[in-house]
């Protein structure tokens, strides 16, 4: 192959990139907005600021493009878990950190937290049909059990914790908050979504979870 012709397959290839790259932003915004039902490829295109067709040469269709923008949300939240460097830290520190990101994520992210109940609505099907989802989301279990272990041997840690139960704890504690806080604010009649309110959030749910698994 010649220079210039690997030039041109290369530049031909960012190309590829930052199209795809923008399909997905769009059709996340466009998703995390109005849900799968309610999406639509016209609206994903104008805000992509692409042709329609294009669209479709990259994913067969909305179902298609929505399972990629479900496997994008993880893969960015699992590659900013791996940042923390959490089997680099004292056990202790390294389940508070989890947990303060996790909340931090949440509030920062709210398009993730709509695009899993648009998801769940659907009964996760998507996922299910998704290798690529779980080989993601395994490396993560994998590291808290490290944690657990780390922390039982050199005393600190009860033993018998499930990594997968205490993940998914972690994970509810801040997705329920968020994700009801209107009908949580109406209901107890406090703003639960106030500075004050947010912190004492956080602080109560690293002591919940820290008073699980410290011994």
């Amino acid at each position: 192959m010649s220079k210039d012709t690997d030039t041109t397959a290369k530049e031909r290839q960012r190309d590829a990139d930052r199209s795809q790259g923008a399909i997905l932003s769009a059709a996340r915004d466009e998703f995390a907005e109005h849900g799968l039902g309610g999406a639509r490829m016209d609206r994903i295109a104008e805000r992509a600021g692409l042709n329609k067709r294009l669209i479709y040469y990259y994913f067969e269709d909305k179902e298609t493009l929505f399972q990629a923008v479900l496997e994008q949300a993880y893969l960015h939240i699992r590659e900013e878990e791996r940042k923390l460097n959490l089997l680099e830290l004292e056990p202790a520190t390294a389940i508070r950190r989890l947990v303060e990101f996790t909340w931090v994520y949440y509030l920062e992210n709210p398009q993730f937290l709509t695009l899993l109940n648009s998801a769940n609505l659907h009964k996760a099907r998507h996922l299910q049909e998704s290798q690529r989802a779980r080989e993601m989301n395994s490396p993560l279990i994998a590291m808290l059990g490290e944690v657990l272990e780390h922390g039982r041997r050199e005393g600190s840690f009860r033993g018998g914790v499930d990594p997968l139960q205490l993940y998914v704890s972690i994970a509810g504690l801040s997705y329920f908050y968020l994700s009801n806080n209107h009908t949580l604010s109406a209901i107890f009649g406090r703003d639960l979504m106030t500075p004050k309110a947010r912190n004492e959030r956080l602080t109560h749910m690293c002591d919940v979870i820290l008073g699980y698994v410290l011994k």
